[in-house]
């Protein structure tokens, strides 16, 4: 199957080849594009927020999947941890300049993908809800 002009077009414009397996810019898009890393980038859009706070406004996510995420999202340079020096540990999440810069982009396919829900339904022969 061959990429459209204009696709090829953008690809060539990379400074990175995304398509190469040891490209290292792949294991930076896995870690912001799954599941639980949009979601993450997603909440932390909105400021700092502990461990318990970012579990409870992401459904569905585990302790594990939640530490894990962010420990990825920390490592790539996107979120701040800071531990403050109390009894109990109070540990706080924020984005870093990098992780807002990445956050906004994030946000925006967020949104597209939203408002183009119905056409993405409709594609898979969902039907709209009465």
């Amino acid at each position: 199957m061959t990429m459209p002009d204009h696709a090829q077009s953008l690809l060539s414009q990379l400074p990175a080849n995304v398509l190469a397996a040891e490209c290292p810019s792949r294991q930076v898009l896995s870690h912001l594009t799954s599941r639980w890393g949009t979601l993450v980038m997603l909440v932390l859009l909105g400021g700092t927020h502990r461990f318990s706070e970012l579990r409870r406004c992401i459904g569905g996510v585990s302790e594990r999947m939640l530490a894990q995420t962010l420990q990825q999202l920390e490592t790539d340079g996107f979120v701040l941890r800071i531990a403050h020096e109390v009894v109990p540990p109070h540990v706080e999440y924020s984005l870093t300049k990098l992780g807002q810069e990445a956050g906004a982009h994030i946000a925006a396919l967020t949104h597209w993908i939203e408002t183009a829900l119905p056409r993405i339904q409709a594609a898979k022969g969902v039907p709209e809800p009465a």
